[in-house]
């Protein structure tokens, strides 16, 4: 759902997902779990660095290997490459992070503050997965998009 706060809009996805806190916890802190699951359908990923701690970095790649895709990269025609930093890594509940596209697009620099809850629910966990100033470049209906799929893939990986 897009919501525009103050020109600086938010995109957000909810899933449940049939796994407990602490496996979906411990997908984001895996880079072999995170290629598998991050990138949007369509995509492939590839981790260039991986530093999984508060205040640690890392540095990734999403690429559309068909180059048939409707929707330009961000980098390049057919590419995100993107760093991101843990701002808040709290184990089985949250993780917060800031993300930056390597980009020379105006439309797609600043940093996106992308901020994941994780809440037990009877039958799994509620994922929630919040972007906030995300750049005028990215459409909503494509972010929500990739949003969703996000979910699905981290859904399939943990269940």
């Amino acid at each position: 759902m897009a919501n525009d706060t103050g020109g600086k809009r938010a995109d957000s996805g909810s899933r449940v997902i049939k796994a407990p806190p602490q496996t979906i916890y411990r997908a984001f802190l895996d880079p072999e779990a995170v290629v598998s699951w991050r990138p949007p359908e369509g995509m492939k990923a590839r981790i260039h660095a991986f530093d999984p701690r508060k205040g640690g970095t890392f540095r990734m790649s999403f690429t559309y290997p068909d180059t048939g895709h409707r929707t330009r990269g961000k980098t390049s025609e057919h590419a995100d490459v993107f760093r991101e930093r843990f701002l808040e890594l709290i184990p089985n509940e949250r993780t917060v992070e800031l993300v930056e596209f390597e980009t020379d697009d105006p439309a797609f620099a600043g940093a996106m503050t992308v901020t994941t809850t994780m809440a037990p629910t009877f039958d799994g966990t509620k994922v929630t997965i919040l972007c906030e100033n995300v750049p005028s470049g990215i459409r909503a209906d494509d972010h929500e998009a990739g949003i969703r799929s996000t979910l699905q893939n981290l859904a399939a990986f943990t269940e």
